[in-house]
């Protein structure tokens, strides 16, 4: 119960990934905030995790940046405080450099850069009441470069630039800010090994651990640490959560 009498909001967190971390959240003893645009889906969530513990559904557009502070005020307003702000929704258009439009653009900054910089700015005050934390979701694709994932790499790596210069100027507060890039079987890295086995068996075979992560227990175990007492001097940090595909050392 390394999370007992905590709070976290984690935006995605109707499926996927980000699932995977608002169920490790829930049984490591934190209340959860999902947010989520798909109603049925995340009151479906919020039910399935409700059993393991208090969580709570709101439904949200995060390209709809007027609504963004209205989440953090409704969390607070339910459980009293805010410890931890989970960033990890992402939409983009998968499509080549010179295929990029603007629009294309909008898309990726519209549903990741922007949500995330607009809720840290929301958050903080009540970070900084709690002794908080930030964990923001950042990729692979954004640090090594990827065909097709122009727009959404580039989002991801706005995300971590932002989230280094809040740890610095956060930190006296004591409010930390960290990033997970993940590699896990999310619904889409399903649907695109069924469509493309070969490919997938390509990409586990250059996983030196051999296998895709598990949204829970991998990439929700290291949600975990970071949102805990046990990563209280880590900020400013990114963890590839890979399972050594990107060798940062």
């Amino acid at each position: 119960m390394l999370l007992k009498d905590t709070c976290a909001i984690v935006t995605g967190g109707a499926r996927g990934v980000a699932k995977g971390v608002a169920t490790a959240f829930v049984k490591a003893g934190a209340s959860v905030v999902i947010v989520d645009r798909e109603a049925e889906l995340g009151e479906a969530t919020a039910a399935e995790l409700g059993a393991l513990g208090p969580v709570h559904f709101i439904k949200a557009e995060l390209a709809d940046r007027a609504a963004l502070p209205g989440i953090v005020e409704e969390t607070v307003r339910r459980f009293g405080r805010l410890d931890t702000l989970v960033n990890a929704a992402q939409a983009s258009a998968q499509l080549m450099l010179m295929e990029t439009t603007p629009e294309a653009m909008a898309i990726a900054f519209d549903t990741g850069f922007w949500p995330t910089f607009l809720l840290m700015q929301a958050a903080y005050p009540h970070l900084v009441k709690t002794g908080g934390s930030v964990i923001n979701f950042g990729s692979g694709a954004g640090i090594q470069g990827m065909p097709t994932q122009a727009s959404y790499g580039a989002a991801k790596e706005a995300i971590r630039s932002l989230s280094k210069t809040a740890a610095i100027e956060w930190g006296p507060e004591g409010v930390r800010v960290n990033v997970i890039c993940p590699f896990a079987l999310s619904p889409g890295v399903e649907a695109w090994r069924e469509k493309f086995p070969k490919a997938y068996a390509g990409q586990i075979a250059g996983v030196p651990l051999r296998r895709i992560g598990d949204p829970e227990e991998d990439i929700g175990g290291a949600a975990v640490f970071l949102a805990s007492s046990l990563s209280r001097y880590m900020t400013g940090q990114t963890l590839m959560v890979d399972g050594g595909q990107l060798r940062t050392f």
